[in-house]
């Protein structure tokens, strides 16, 4: 089934369930306009749809590949990558100054899972890019920004972040990587790097490399990290691509999908590189990316998943399966459990857009009106973004398996790459469970105020919803309620164990609430229709999933550690 892109779906969401209008309302993003929003979303959407879409397929069938010490990309991804970056989808967000457009990041936010669902492999690229021209942009000096921003924006050259090692991958304070100052403004880099999206490739003139190191003397640990940005081609007097650096791809990843994204080891041999903010300020450096970057992989969660999804519902239309109907057949859509598999798959792609798209918005309002409060909703809605999204598409993707059925299994379908390709999206800008303890930690560390304050504006609407639709209504306050319950526990507990233990249940528990409540608003806004009908299927069957996920939130730690390590093997 050709991928649709879902241009008229985040028309609806921007305008009528996360509040587009209030931040355009915003003197930064005042021309960010609803016809320009509306022309934006078409365009991407025709590019998604016919450009990026039709090579999603040679992506897998004919891998990314190394010759010579280049990487050879997938046949069509050139033309993919050029139609991206000149259309300008890279620099959406990026400062005008440089050639950016400005944009909010939650119109980034929309184009970019469309184009996740259009095809992820290729869609890594640019999402690369863009990660380093926000950190550049924060924190690259004015040399560096004049340099590389207009090139990274402009596709001519393509950026990474190297943070992970072979001992050090969650833990990055583990790493070895080592930079020696040269004294005349540059430093020597040496180490190696493993899993780097996009380390090398042929559709861009260079290759820039955002390298966490070591400098001598350092403390150990996150503290004494620097961040260096080390080009492939180091740029001549003219910023042109000039001699070759000391950077190599080692080789490449063998992976269960993604066949189309090169993941590459690199090896950094006295690589010339520039220091990217200050000295042992690397972490704040590279957050600046990863929080943003935690935020987009989410949005590939839900742009596959919506693509397993169309694959399946063209699947479960045609195929005639079972006696049902005058003719003896029908197409299996008419059988009830597929229709609670499609009903399932289409309700959690719009609970998990609406959320990442409500963090999106979080992260705009902080940018625009500089209010602490917005700052907190935006951390507070990262972790949950990222991995109740990342956790759909792993869903929708096996579901979508099941509604094919044997077909499901057989790669000639394409069924089976979407579960291959967004699976380690689970995994990679930090595990689920690493989010998820975030989220009961570093984000609680205010006493569950930004959390309790998102929960007062839920109910809120809910009470404007009561009048519509007083059963649902009244669901998703009592799951409110209940999770309001457990957040105040949680805040009790001083053991951080006990926090963690119940971590992964909690975030998934303040995610379907949250996915109801976004449902609800959407009811709202188009009563008598679909989606009302979508609302009503979440709330009753899916939302009370959150209270056995907080019962198992609040249970402690004791039983995890009832069994020595030992005993696991007996």
């Amino acid at each position: 089934m050709p991928f649709r892109a879902s241009a008229d779906e985040y028309s609806f969401l921007l305008e009528h369930v996360v509040d587009f209008p209030q931040l355009r309302g915003t003197e930064k993003f005042e021309e960010a306009t609803e016809d320009l929003t509306a022309a934006i979303l078409s365009e991407a959407g025709k590019l998604c749809t016919e450009v990026v879409a039709p090579v999603q397929r040679d992506g897998d069938l004919h891998p990314a590949y190394l010759e010579n010490g280049v990487v050879r990309t997938s046949p069509g991804f050139s033309d993919g990558f050029k139609a991206i970056a000149d259309g300008g989808w890279i620099g959406m967000s990026a400062n005008p100054e440089y050639g950016g457009m400005g944009l909010p990041m939650t119109l980034t936010t929309a184009v970019n899972e469309m184009m996740s669902g259009a095809c992820l492999s290729l869609q890594l690229a640019p999402l690369m890019s863009q990660g380093q021209i926000e950190a550049l942009e924060h924190h690259g000096s004015d040399a560096i920004k004049d340099l590389y921003l207009p090139k990274l924006i402009s596709g001519e050259w393509t950026g990474t972040m190297n943070l992970t090692e072979p001992q050090a991958g969650s833990d990055v304070g583990a790493l070895q990587s080592k930079a020696e100052d040269n004294g005349d403004g540059t430093f020597s880099v040496s180490g190696q790097k493993i899993y780097i999206t996009w380390g090398d490739n042929d559709l861009a003139s260079n290759v820039c490399h955002l390298v966490l190191a070591r400098l001598p003397g350092a403390p150990a640990g996150t503290k004494g990290i620097s961040l260096f940005l080390v080009p492939k081609l180091i740029p001549d007097a003219d910023g042109n691509p000039g001699k070759r650096n000391g950077v190599s791809v080692v080789s490449l990843e063998h992976k269960m999908g993604l066949h189309g994204s090169p993941t590459a080891v690199m090896q950094y041999d006295n690589a010339i590189g520039w220091l990217v903010g200050p000295e042992q300020g690397g972490m704040a450096a590279m957050f600046t990316m990863m929080n943003n970057a935690r935020l987009g992989v989410g949005m590939q969660g839900v742009g596959v998943a919506e693509a397993a999804y169309q694959h399946a519902l063209e699947y479960a239309l045609e195929r005639k399966q079972g006696r049902a109907g005058a003719d003896g057949k029908a197409s299996i859509i008419e059988h009830a459990d597929v229709r609670r598999m499609l009903m399932t798959m289409k309700a959690e792609v719009f609970a998990a857009r609406a959320i990442g798209l409500s963090c999106a918005q979080a992260i705009d309002m902080a940018n625009a009106s500089k209010d602490p409060a917005w700052s907190a909703r935006a951390a507070l809605l990262t972790p949950m973004a990222k991995a109740f999204g990342s956790d759909t598409g792993i869903a929708v993707s096996e579901m979508g398996l099941q509604v094919h059925g044997g077909m499901g299994v057989i790669e000639e379908t394409g069924a089976a790459q979407f579960s291959r390709d967004v699976r380690v999206t689970a995994i990679y800008e930090g595990t689920n469970g690493i989010q998820a303890m975030d989220l009961v930690a570093r984000k609680m560390m205010d006493g569950g105020e930004a959390a309790n304050l998102l929960l007062d504006e839920v109910e809120v609407d809910i009470e404007t919803a009561r009048e519509s639709f007083p059963n649902m209504a009244d669901s998703v306050w009592q799951a409110t309620e209940t999770l309001r319950e457990a957040t105040d526990w949680l805040n009790e507990q001083t053991d951080m164990n006990t926090r963690f233990a119940g971590a992964v249940p909690y975030l998934r528990a303040f995610s379907r609430v949250l996915g109801a409540h976004l449902h609800l608003k959407a009811a709202l806004a188009g009563k008598g229709t679909p989606r009302e009908a979508l609302a009503r299927f979440y709330i009753r069957r899916l939302l009370p999933e959150h209270a056995s996920l907080l019962v198992h939130a609040q249970a402690g730690a004791d039983d995890l550690y009832a069994m020595s390590a030992d005993e696991f093997a007996t």
